[in-house]
């Protein structure tokens, strides 16, 4: 794998692998694959803070990537955008990425994979990163959260229609009493505590009716955003819910609070 360092500086390469790269296949699972947004400060001495933005169900990943650019010029950070596409575990499956695992498939794993890689190729710094996911993207987030809280300097969870509490009398992923056996570690709540949330949600955004459409009647996502918050809350964690009034299921229009929370994360030194 060439580090962009080691390409002499008027390299066509350098090009290619800097501000907005190709997509490259991820190196434990080729199935799935990342973008990365690399800003034009970036220089081979410069050890950049990354974020994770992680996709919902409709998999928009360059949308999701072109939203985040000012931020990650404007703070020096690179961003990292996965890709978990449609259809792993069978053809019409939309889903497993969002529960961390399936198929034999550990895809928190292949997060921390692509992240290594990027650490080679950019010199980026990964030891902790930001970590945000709107819907199935936020789903993926606090449950990634739970097993790495280690890996994650703070999290931005939005609108996710299914969460996981931290309730050691129910199963993954409607609690956390098997992760012994599922996923080989104990949720670590006193880790998890220590990374600060966001959770955020428009105010137009209730999905009762896309939920019951899939089979979960009676629940809607302020509902489960609630439950999460509770959860978090009571085992410790700093958490806040800030609802983006006039806006629905959107990511974009419910960006800018994650925007103001990692932007006083990174001013507080936490990456």
């Amino acid at each position: 794998m060439i580090r962009v360092a080691d390409l002499p500086a008027t390299h066509p390469g350098r090009r290619l692998l800097t501000k907005r790269t190709p997509f490259f296949v991820a190196p434990r699972e080729p199935r799935c694959s990342y973008s990365v947004y690399v800003p034009t400060s970036w220089t081979p001495e410069t050890e950049m803070p990354v974020l994770v933005a992680v996709h919902g169900t409709g998999r928009s990943v360059g949308e999701l990537r072109e939203g985040f650019i000012s931020f990650a010029e404007r703070h020096e950070l690179i961003v990292v955008t996965p890709l978990f596409p449609v259809g792993i575990t069978d053809p019409d499956d939309v889903d497993s990425y969002k529960k961390i695992e399936a198929g034999g498939i550990r895809f928190d794993l292949v997060l921390l994979d692509i992240l290594e890689q990027v650490r080679i190729r950019w010199n980026a710094r990964i030891g902790k990163v930001l970590l945000c996911g709107h819907s199935g993207g936020g789903q993926f987030a606090h449950r990634f959260l739970y097993l790495h809280p280690d890996r994650v300097a703070a999290v931005a969870v939005g609108a996710p229609g299914n969460v996981t509490p931290l309730d050691d009398s129910r199963d993954w992923p409607e609690g956390i009493a098997d992760t012994p056996r599922r996923f080989g570690t104990t949720v670590d709540r006193e880790a998890v505590a220590r990374v600060p949330v966001i959770l955020v949600i428009g105010s137009e955004d209730d999905g009762r009716a896309d939920l019951a459409a899939m089979g979960h009647p009676g629940r809607s996502r302020p509902e489960e955003l609630d439950l999460l918050e509770k959860s978090l809350a009571q085992h410790g964690t700093t958490v806040r819910q800030v609802v983006v009034q006039g806006v629905g299921h959107d990511a974009a229009g419910t960006r800018g609070p994650v925007v103001e929370f990692f932007t006083g994360q990174l001013d507080a030194g936490a990456v």
